[in-house]
């Protein structure tokens, strides 16, 4: 298969960009305030995403959703991912995505029927708590919450941050070290925890750049002291944490990219538009050649993350985790991604900097592209260490 095969859902996709444009962005000075009426309208947005027959689009039929594939996905989310809020509207919101597609890969009958189903119906939301503020985020092996097996429960003590969404969230899936002394990516296991479980402490959202937010928009620092939850409750077999968590993490991060895509391509069409109409020493911006030097570099490094989302998109889908050009894309695209906006707000001048348009805001939540779900320079060594071990041992590294 080449590129030239990598046709999109062209119907659903054309669903999605009308939705957006007549239905998301026109409102999202009311979305913005993240307040009462702010909800209200989330839930009838989704409510006219689930009649268009769009929502969670991320993971299969079976699983609830009406996912064809990553590749369709990544072309979906060019335009879903226009808004921060676009995922919300459409059920594929972030952490709540990587947690419904571990629970439908890994998870028992019992828990689908408990966790996945409602969650997927977007009927409640959850979070992923594995990040602690004692130890190096980078390295997860370095965990020190643990999880006791006294009888047929487990008893977590830990202390965590970053726990996205979880302000209001029904249940949390915790990475817990299990077996402190198996080997470092043994030691873990992901438990599933109900956040009403006497000894979780949500303790307050993280202000980050300024932004506490409010429900989903949380990072929150979260405390377990003594709590109980059934053996059950594990996700997969002890120890295997940290291989669910690559499962969970490697969709989860070329789904950001998917979402960057259309974050990008919206500051791009902002800064031609602005630069056409804006002018300054006798002739419109668009004239100036540091301005045309900008938007070359930003279509190039658009372009090119376009194709390697879709080239990613497209190995998965053949069933290739495609570790290499995840971490590729990962560091490559959060780079881009703040390039492509920092130059739209220069190009803007102080208006750049307001709320008159939406280019301050995304350049708040691009910065943090580079450090979750793994920092660039980790990514940069993972990248780098599969291919010089490819050629240590003889096979060279095949583009394509």
């Amino acid at each position: 298969m080449t590129v030239t095969d990598w046709a999109p859902p062209t119907e659903r996709l054309e669903r999605t960009r009308a939705f957006m444009d007549e239905r998301v962005l026109p409102n999202e000075p009311i979305l913005d305030r993240e307040d009462d009426e702010a909800d209200a309208l989330v839930g009838r947005l989704r409510d006219e995403v689930r009649s268009l027959g769009l929502w969670a689009p991320h993971v299969p039929p079976e699983a609830g959703g009406t996912g064809t594939g990553f590749l369709d996905y990544a072309y979906l989310n060019e335009h879903i991912g226009r808004s921060l809020w676009g995922q919300l509207v459409f059920g594929c919101q972030a952490p709540d995505a990587g947690n419904a597609e571990i629970l439908h890969l890994f998870g028992t009958d019992e828990q689908k029927e408990r966790w996945l189903h409602p969650l997927v119906a977007g009927e409640i939301r959850s979070f992923f708590s594995m990040t602690e503020p004692e130890v190096p985020g980078s390295d997860p092996t370095t965990l020190r919450t643990r999880a006791v097996r006294d009888g047929d429960e487990w008893v977590i003590d830990g202390h965590k941050w970053f726990s996205s969404g979880a302000d209001g969230a029904a249940f949390g899936i915790v990475m817990a070290v299990t077996d402190p002394d198996a080997d470092p990516h043994a030691r873990a296991t992901q438990i599933i925890v109900p956040a009403d479980t006497p000894g979780v402490d949500v303790v307050r959202p993280v202000s980050v750049l300024g932004h506490a937010g409010r429900g989903w928009t949380t990072h929150c620092e979260v405390r377990y002291t003594g709590v109980r939850v059934p053996v059950a409750n594990a996700l997969g077999e002890q120890g295997s944490g940290f291989r669910i968590a690559q499962k969970r993490l490697g969709p989860g991060r070329i789904h950001h990219v998917m979402r960057w895509l259309g974050q990008m391509q919206r500051a791009f069409a902002l800064m031609c538009s602005y630069a056409l109409e804006r002018e300054a020493f006798g002739g419109p911006l668009a004239d100036k050649q540091t301005v045309q030097n900008w938007i070359a570099d930003s279509f190039a490094q658009i372009h090119a993350c376009r194709l390697m989302t879709l080239d990613a998109a497209h190995k998965i889908d053949g069933g290739d985790e495609a570790r290499v050009e995840i971490s590729v894309i990962k560091f490559y695209a959060a780079q881009a991604l703040q390039d492509v906006i920092d130059r739209a707000v220069q190009v803007h001048g102080a208006r750049g900097l307001t709320d008159e348009t939406p280019l301050g805001h995304m350049l708040m939540t691009a910065r943090a592209g580079r450090i979750y779900d793994g920092p660039d320079e980790v990514h940069r060594m993972v990248v780098a260490r599969r291919v010089l071990k490819a050629f240590a041992g003889g096979e060279g590294w095949e583009f394509g």
